[in-house]
């Protein structure tokens, strides 16, 4: 039981070691990295517990990091896509509230040359 312990502190101590690695790159996350990167702790997490149960803690934590990043890539990508689409809409949005506000302007400017004609 002192092993698996000791196993489960060590895994942790090694996803601090990560999560401070990744916070000094000096550029924030994408919503994709943080997908992996969030799927990735929560399955190696999962994994060595399941993997203390089981005796062998350190592979659970190996198997269930790999299938959670796989798994957060997944999720990430779809929310960054989603983003990104959303962006694309809405700068659509602004172009065409700019071409509508130039219509109305160019309607008044007709208008106040036509009464005074």
């Amino acid at each position: 039981m002192r092993t698996n312990v000791a196993s489960i502190i060590k895994g942790l101590l090694v996803a601090i070691a990560i999560v401070a690695v990744m916070g000094c790159s000096g550029e924030p996350l994408s919503t994709r990295e943080k997908g992996t990167f969030i799927g990735t702790g929560l399955g190696a997490a999962t994994g060595a517990i399941i993997g203390a149960a089981v005796g062998n803690p350190l592979a659970g934590a190996a198997i269930g990091g790999g299938i959670g990043a796989l798994g957060g890539y997944v999720v990430g990508n779809e929310m960054q896509n989603q983003e990104n689409a959303n962006a694309q809409t809405q700068t659509q949005i602004q172009s065409q509230q700019k071409q509508i506000q130039n219509q109305q302007q160019q309607i008044q400017k007709l208008k106040s040359q036509s009464e005074t004609e």
